[in-house]
């Protein structure tokens, strides 16, 4: 992807609110979408699509856990998105139940 098209991407990407929303739970660490749903107060699939538009743009990083899904934000950041995340202020969320805050035991 050539970096025009790379940079149309993310800026479609962070021109909603509920996906800055989403950004700024995310400047506290990884979250499980399920913790997600309870800000958004949206389904799960409607903070799903959100999520896949800021994962395709390469703003976000997804882990499977079980049979959910956690996000943070990727590391490596085009200046003018981290200008964005910079400037939200962080939204706190819950943990939605005990084994999304449990790591995964080594067996």
């Amino acid at each position: 992807m050539d970096a025009l098209m790379k940079m149309e991407k993310q800026l479609k990407a962070v021109s909603d609110a509920n996906r800055l929303k989403l950004l700024a739970c995310l400047k506290q660490g990884e979250v499980c979408v399920c913790d997600l749903v309870d800000v958004l107060q949206v389904s799960q699939p409607a903070v799903s699509q959100q999520l896949r538009k800021l994962k395709e743009a390469d703003i976000i990083l997804e882990r499977k856990r079980g049979t959910w899904k956690h996000y943070r934000l990727n590391e490596e950041q085009s200046p003018f998105i981290q200008a964005i995340i910079d400037d939200l202020e962080p939204v706190s969320t819950e943990n939605c139940s005990p084994e999304c805050s449990i790591e995964e035991k080594i067996i």
